[in-house]
């Protein structure tokens, strides 16, 4: 787990500051050590900041193949890779480091881009390839690692954040259009909220020559369509092949040359990982736990019943409101990001602890709600769908009264997914705060048509099940976007963390599995509860979801309230093109009225125009 950044010029020398204080500003995410490898020719250079996992002796990079010609940087892991290593030594490939970065440039050697359909992991890589004079970068399939990056004057940078390619010389601007999109949706798998920085797609990869830039898709969730399942295994088959291969997800992820902890809260999905985690670790696991103040949302009691379940060493994390005033802008600056609520200041500061206590790999729950069907919204997808056919089409049409912003999702799917619609309406109230100036650029771009339009659809969606339709959506959007930007946040303090739910060959099993068994009547994630009931306290295996969430900031007078009211009415944000300040004042001035119904509703709105604030402020846009 690293910080990466390459730049390739079209004409003109690349700049060795540039390079470097690119290289420089990703140091947190790589502490150990920062390198650059500049061409002879002068018109490419890699960096890459060092935060040593595996192989801590000879696995600096950037690494270069046997003839020079190849040059790689990775950020993350690969998993298996002891195997892939020792096949390819068997063809004759020779390796100069013992880590798991290095099968990719001979995996290369023998497949080119289709090396990635060897790779097994959490990754981002960018690879030179001097005799074909081809930039390769690739992302992994679930967008785990980001990478971003840009043209600009003539020359293409890449980065494991946005920020590094502002280092080097890039000019930070706000994306009018993308900011409109994650106002009222979220932004689309290529962009960012930064103009003229791109992301490169989960499961895609970009190719650059000095002329020419291709983003191509390599893997995508390929959920079988509905007239090809034929399901071949018995339920209780399917509990013991999710049990199998969730195992081996969480065993290889245990493999690094420092200790690995777990984050643990009073979830099933951090409590499975963490009792998977334990059965297959000579030592008992040290587990992270948040807790907040207010039972509502404080896990602690769960988490320590958890821990002692499994013999994990609990470490306490204890949060509040202050604490989160004084790193959401911190937080918000690496997270480069819209958050609705403080736990990414949560997910920051749980971090720091975890690197003060000598902790650099963490393994995490993230994912198992796409894959295993666990949000409330699969819920309610269910019920309507159970509701036109008690009722008949046309009266279940009636029951599913679509808003008039969502006619164009309706005629194009057929319907429209509960969780897309509740974020619709939930974000409808943002267009009470717009800039008139800003509010008529955009007042016929339909934000949600667009989101569709940046898909597969008759690749991907036609032909499936409503319920998989929503959760392809969910998973290729919210789930790279807004749930995963939190490695960034961990980042900021160098921990790794590792994701075993988002194991390919895992997800490549759940996906075959019918939709009865990933939900079934009102219990959700059905086959992962029962394939992890080993590893459970009855507590956890019969609780129902709960999602890790900090309190709201809203409820009572605090730090974070203050300096929230303190921030939106400043000069500052007046200086924000998007928001009109007096019917943010206006928005605040109504606070104390507010039932506390109403103020959980309104804190998500609050939080993303605070980030909005800080991003402004902190970026100097």
């Amino acid at each position: 787990m690293c910080g990466i950044i390459a730049i390739l010029s079209r004409n003109r020398p690349i700049s060795p500051t540039a390079l470097a204080k690119a290289t420089q500003q990703l140091k947190y995410r790589g502490p150990d050590k920062q390198s650059q490898w500049i061409a002879s020719h002068q018109k490419v250079g890699l960096g890459h900041a060092r935060l040593s996992i595996i192989d801590l002796a000879t696995g600096d990079q950037p690494i270069a193949n046997e003839n020079k010609q190849l040059h790689l940087i990775v950020n993350g892991e690969l998993y298996d890779f002891e195997r892939i290593r020792c096949e390819l030594k068997q063809q004759g490939h020779q390796f100069r480091t013992l880590s798991d970065s290095e099968i990719v440039l001979h995996l290369y050697e023998e497949y080119g881009t289709e090396c990635l359909h060897y790779l097994r992991g959490e990754f981002a890589f960018i690879l030179w390839d001097e005799r074909h004079q081809i930039l390769f970068a690739a992302r992994d399939r679930f967008g785990i690692k980001p990478l971003f990056y840009t043209m600009f004057d003539n020359t293409l940078y890449l980065a494991s954040e946005a920020k590094a390619l502002f280092a080097a010389g890039v000019p930070p601007r706000w994306d009018y259009e993308s900011f409109f999109q994650q106002l009222f949706l979220y932004v689309n798998q290529d962009r960012t909220l930064f103009e003229n920085v791109y992301q490169v797609p989960p499961g895609h990869y970009l190719l650059a020559t000095r002329d020419n830039i291709q983003i191509v898709r390599y893997w995508d969730l390929d959920y079988p369509r509905t007239d090809d399942l034929n399901s071949q295994r018995t339920d209780t088959e399917y509990i013991e092949q999710v049990r199998l291969k969730l195992e081996e997800a969480v065993k290889i992820r245990l493999r690094a040359d420092v200790p690995v902890g777990s984050f643990l809260s009073g979830g099933l999905d951090s409590s499975s990982i963490l009792g998977i985690a334990a059965k297959h670790s000579a030592q008992p696991v040290r587990a992270f736990t948040v807790t907040f103040d207010g039972a509502g949302y404080d896990e602690e009691a769960i988490a320590r019943e958890t821990a002692t379940w499994v013999g994990a060493d609990l470490q306490l994390i204890p949060l509040n409101q202050a604490d989160f005033a004084d790193h959401i802008s911190d937080a918000v600056w690496h997270a480069e990001t819209l958050d609705t609520n403080s736990r990414g200041v949560a997910r920051y500061l749980q971090s720091r602890l975890v690197r003060d206590r000598g902790y650099k790999v963490i393994l995490s729950g993230e994912g198992a709600d796409e894959i295993f069907a666990g949000y409330g919204h699969v819920k309610q997808d269910l019920r309507l769908n159970q509701i036109k056919q008690e009722l008949g089409e046309s009266l279940g049409k009636n029951s599913d009264s679509t808003p008039a912003f969502l006619q164009g999702v309706q005629q194009t799917l057929g319907f429209v997914p509960s969780w897309l619609k509740n974020v619709a309406v939930n974000r409808a109230f943002f267009h009470l705060l717009l800039a008139p100036d800003y509010a008529v650029k955009f007042a016929n771009h339909d934000v949600y048509l667009s989101f569709l339009n940046q898909f597969d659809l008759p690749g991907q969606l036609v032909g499936r099940n409503k319920i998989i339709q929503s959760l392809y959506l969910w998973s290729k959007s919210i789930l790279p976007n807004y749930s995963l930007f939190a490695e960034r946040l961990e980042m900021a303090h160098a921990v790794e963390i590792r994701v075993p739910f988002l194991d390919h060959h895992l997800f490549e099993l759940v996906r075959e599995i019918p939709i009865s068994l990933l939900t079934h009547g009102l219990q959700e994630k059905y086959v992962l509860r029962e394939a992890a009931q080993p590893f459970l306290t009855n507590t956890v295996y019969t609780r129902p979801k709960h999602p890790f969430m900090a309190p709201p900031a809203t409820l009572t007078i605090n730090k974070l309230y203050t300096m929230m009211q303190d921030c939106l009415r400043s000069s500052v944000m007046e200086s924000v093109p998007f928001f009109e300040q007096t019917a943010v004042i206006g928005l605040l001035d109504e606070l104390p009225r507010m039932s506390e119904r109403q103020l959980v509703a309104v804190d998500s709105t609050l939080m993303m125009l605070l980030s909005t604030y800080f991003l402004h402020s902190r970026y100097q846009m």
